[in-house]
């Protein structure tokens, strides 16, 4: 389950609107907010595609995000 929240937060401090990190990851903006929201899950290489977009390398703030119950 994701951490909506915290996701919500890299994703600001990124820079990037959600529109254009829904672009470059090949999916709608609908479909990047129901992964967010926790609506439809994350595919591994989806969540590869947005880590490196926004910039987030940490494996450890990958798992809070991604992984964390």
């Amino acid at each position: 389950m994701t951490d909506t929240a915290l996701l919500e937060k890299y994703i600001a401090q990124s820079g990037y609107k959600k529109t254009y990190i829904a672009q470059t990851m090949g999916i709608s903006r609908c479909t990047l907010n129901n992964k967010i929201n926790n609506v439809t899950e994350f595919k591994a290489s989806e969540i590869d595609a947005l880590c490196r977009i926004i910039g987030l390398d940490d494996p450890q703030t990958k798992e809070e995000i991604f992984f964390t119950l």
